[in-house]
């Protein structure tokens, strides 16, 4: 048990200490985000007529579907998570390896704080607050929980191996801050896939047993 909470403690400390050195691009990317959650809310605030009641349609028969026995397929469900998954992490990798990449990378965050804005304001303005908060916590707040930071960390470390390229044009330096990259996308990919099997076999199935409340 104390070599698990001294693993943990050291694991918590790291955490802290690099959150620490890189304060300043987290509060920059946690900005970015922070702006597309803004376009998310506006965006849903001013739809069409239209546009609002295809949105209505489709939530309500997905949760009326599932009360009158549908199932939510889980192993589709997390193969198409992890697909997803991937393909994020090559992506903002590959951009946060190249000068030129950055706004990629940027752009990535800001269309995920876009999607998580437009989601929850979506929710509640067809659902009600109450309803619609039942249909996200249950649903898609667990993977989240994950995905949201380690989209913000792939996005800082990005930033940082795009400085060194900037600052220090030494070819070795820069080949072991690309391998550093290259390792901390891998760790990070390790988390997502975690997120990806929590979202196919705990927020679903949570959200089975919340579905009658909806």
């Amino acid at each position: 048990m104390r070599v698990v909470h001294k693993k943990k403690s050291k694991l918590a400390n790291a955490v802290k200490e690099h959150i620490k050195t890189n304060i300043r691009p987290y509060l920059f990317t946690a900005c970015i985000l922070l702006i597309g959650i803004t376009f998310g809310v506006f965006f849903v605030n001013n739809l069409k007529t239209e546009q609002a009641q295809e949105i209505q349609t489709y939530i309500n028969e997905f949760i009326t579907s599932l009360k009158n026995g549908s199932t939510i397929d889980n192993g589709k469900l997390l193969q198409t998570s992890i697909k997803n998954n991937l393909i994020l992490v090559i992506i903002m990798w590959f951009a946060g390896s190249t000068v030129i990449g950055i706004p990629i990378v940027l752009g990535i965050v800001i269309y995920r704080g876009f999607c998580l804005g437009y989601t929850v304001s979506a929710l509640i303005a067809i659902l009600g607050l109450g309803k619609g908060s039942i249909f996200f916590s249950s649903y898609m707040l667990l993977q989240n929980v994950i995905i949201i930071p380690c989209i913000l960390a792939l996005a800082v470390s990005g930033i940082k191996l795009y400085k060194s390229i900037v600052k220090d044009k030494r070819k070795e330096n820069i080949k072991l801050e690309i391998i550093r990259h290259t390792l901390f996308s891998l760790i990070i990919l390790a988390l997502l896939l975690a997120s990806s099997v929590i979202e196919a076999y705990i927020s679903s199935n949570l959200f089975m047993l919340c579905v009658q409340y909806l």
